[in-house]
């Protein structure tokens, strides 16, 4: 049931984001689809079909147009989860069949749940009585952007009721300040980030509520109160989220890795009230390309962030197996185990592909990344089967992308298309375009290089021996700890899960074992050193011990943060090392992810605990010599 509000403000209700000014209309039914258009954006109408189906059946009803150049479509919806309105105004003016005979200037459209009563009719009220004021209307018309629109009407509903309370803060007691934090695979990053903001607020004295986006879920969700009564929010993230809640509201848009780093640079550009406000769309949009760079590295992260649980649980999975048997022979259940966790692993690039497009167009973009993904995956072409190789992660990374910028393409070129026929566009010819351009562009084009090159890489790397492949695994096991779960990081682990599906576990090893060592190698150093650290550092000391033994090299960002030039070098050369023993020792490591808890199935545990000890030693060392004791 929707709470009926004592006093009705119009202002809470109407953001920028849902504000077209001076535009053009070639009948009332075509000026009605543009506001329905600008409520599509907001995550508040659930199916833009039903809404649209619902006003059109009012519309038929009449009566909408209420004289003065004003109309106020609305209609009751299953489709609306809370009450939300649309402004419109019309450059030229829109003859049509009014009340007072004046043409169309404005419309403002209410968009009610079913459920809302007389809610809607509260504010059509509302609506009626502020614009029987003509000049008023006049100076809505003349607003030059959607803010001035609605700061002209929050501003003459404060003056008609100089008591009522300001329309931002509608929850008690409030928070002045909000965060989101996200981070791929959402362990680390999330928490450490919204720890940093929490510390950095509570140092300030500004109160904040932050909303966690983990691997397990959503924790201390935003609430529309919260966001209606907060002056900024800080959206520290690494992978897409939806910003459609915070249309019209002040941002600070970042990573959660700069979240961790400065929080507090980040909580004075949200208090000092020159962050921008937030008004929906893409980067594209803004031409920032900044902007634009962050917003398709968290379009790629989300990707990812999907992939990883059909890589860890396939991986974990075939490891499982390979255990049972090896310790008590080959059985059904090791066959079906072997089954699943290979079509897990078969999984993962459509995931990351669908995921992608996902990101970037919504659902219309799922389809087709999807069916590019798994073309990717099997590495069709035009020529016989038995010649496709899979394009592998590149090709599922082009085909994710594709799909997700196609249709959007498409939902862009199609915009024209009637209300009424909506649902073949939907239905019909963005699913059949967006499928038939990136089929044709991943059997063509895409994949027979791509294939090519793997299979190249793949010679490549199988042949490496010696020297050169432990070259190679001390490197990625130094880029472990280069900037401790961030883009190099994931780059190099990336690297290690793509040779792992390659069969190359002693890779893998190299790659685990250079991100086990950051954690584990400070936590040894305040051990051993314990004049060198703060007392919080050494507190930290059994958290540290099994971050590192769980593999999330996260565990030594605070150090890092704090020192970067002694802990940094430090940890690179441990995890060097780390990477280079696992190799020259034959460890192989048949999963992606589980540290030592995955010893059991590792190839030569012994030398990966080697290669661990021998690695956190270094760093320990390194630590002890390069640090200086603190001042008592």
């Amino acid at each position: 049931m929707v709470r009926k509000e004592l006093t009705m403000r119009i202002a809470n209700y109407l953001q920028p984001g849902c504000v077209a000014l001076r535009q053009r209309a070639d009948s009332l039914e075509g000026a009605v689809q543009q506001l329905v258009a600008l409520l599509d954006d907001t995550e508040y109408l659930t199916d833009t079909a039903v809404f649209a189906a619902d006003v059109r059946a009012r519309l038929a009803l009449g009566g909408i147009c209420v004289g003065n150049g004003l109309a106020i479509p609305h209609a009751k919806s299953t489709a609306v989860q809370k009450l939300q309105l649309a402004a419109l105004t019309l450059d030229p003016p829109l003859p049509c069949d009014t009340p007072d005979g004046q043409p169309l200037q404005m419309l403002v459209m209410i968009a009610a749940p079913a459920e809302a009563n007389d809610l809607h009719v509260q504010m059509l009220a509302e609506l009626a009585t502020l614009f029987l004021d003509a000049d008023f209307c006049t100076r809505l018309r003349s607003s030059k952007t959607p803010e001035a629109f609605c700061r002209a009407i929050a501003e003459r509903e404060a003056q008609d009721d100089p008591a009522a309370e300001p329309p931002a803060p509608t929850n008690e007691p409030g928070y002045r300040l909000l965060g989101v934090t996200a981070c791929p695979t959402g362990i680390a990053h999330t928490y450490l980030a919204a720890e940093a903001l929490q510390q950095a607020a509570q140092a300030r004295g500004v109160t904040i509520k932050v909303e966690t986006n983990g691997a397990a879920g959503v924790a201390n969700e935003l609430t529309e109160e919260d966001i209606q009564a907060a002056d900024c929010i800080i959206v520290a993230v690494d992978r897409s989220i939806s910003l459609a809640r915070f249309v019209g509201k002040r941002v600070v848009y970042t990573s959660a890795g700069e979240a961790v780093r400065d929080a507090d640079a980040l909580l004075e550009k949200a208090v000092s009230g020159k962050a921008a406000v937030y008004r929906g769309g893409h980067a594209f949009r803004t031409n920032d390309w900044k902007e634009l760079g962050r917003e398709y590295y968290g379009h790629l992260m989300s990707g990812i962030s999907h992939m990883l649980p059909f890589v860890v649980g396939g991986g974990i999975m075939l490891a499982l197996s390979m255990f049972i048997q090896h310790s008590a022979g080959s059985g059904e259940l090791t066959e079906v185990m072997t089954n699943v966790g290979n079509a897990a692993f078969r999984l993962m690039y459509p995931v990351l592909a669908a995921f992608i497009a996902y990101s970037i167009a919504d659902r219309p973009g799922f389809m087709p990344g999807l069916v590019g993904g798994y073309l990717a995956q099997v590495g069709m072409t035009t020529g016989n089967q038995l010649s496709w190789i899979s394009s592998g992660f590149w090709g599922a990374l082009i085909a994710g992308f594709a799909a997700g910028l196609l249709a959007r393409l498409l939902n862009w070129l199609l915009r024209g298309i009637p209300q009424t026929l909506d649902h073949i566009k939907t239905g019909l010819l963005v699913p059949l375009f967006s499928l038939l351009v990136v089929g044709l562009l991943m059997v063509m084009v895409i994949n027979p290089p791509l294939g090519r090159f793997n299979h190249w890489l793949s010679v490549q790397l199988t042949g490496m021996q010696g020297g050169s492949r432990l070259v190679l695994a001390t490197i990625l096991g130094a880029l472990m700890a280069t900037d401790y779960g961030g883009p190099i990081n994931k780059a190099a682990y990336v690297t290690g899960t793509l040779a792992l599906v390659s069969g190359q576990y002693d890779i893998m090893a190299a790659v685990m074992a250079g991100g086990m060592i950051p954690p584990l190698g400070v936590a040894l150093a305040c051990l051993l050193f314990p004049t060198r650290f703060t007392t919080d550092e050494r507190r930290s000391v059994p958290q540290n011990l099994v971050m590192g033994a769980s593999f999330v090299t996260e565990g030594a960002l605070p150090f890092a943060l704090r020192d970067p030039l002694r802990v940094a070098p430090s940890c690179m050369a441990g995890s060097g090392l780390a990477g280079f023993l696992a190799v020259l020792l034959g460890c192989g490591c048949p999963a992606p992810h589980g540290g030592l808890f995955l010893l059991p199935v590792m190839g030569n545990p012994l030398g990966f605990l080697v290669a661990l000890l021998c690695g956190s030693l270094l760093t320990a060392l390194l630590l002890g010599v390069l640090k200086k004791p603190l001042k008592q």
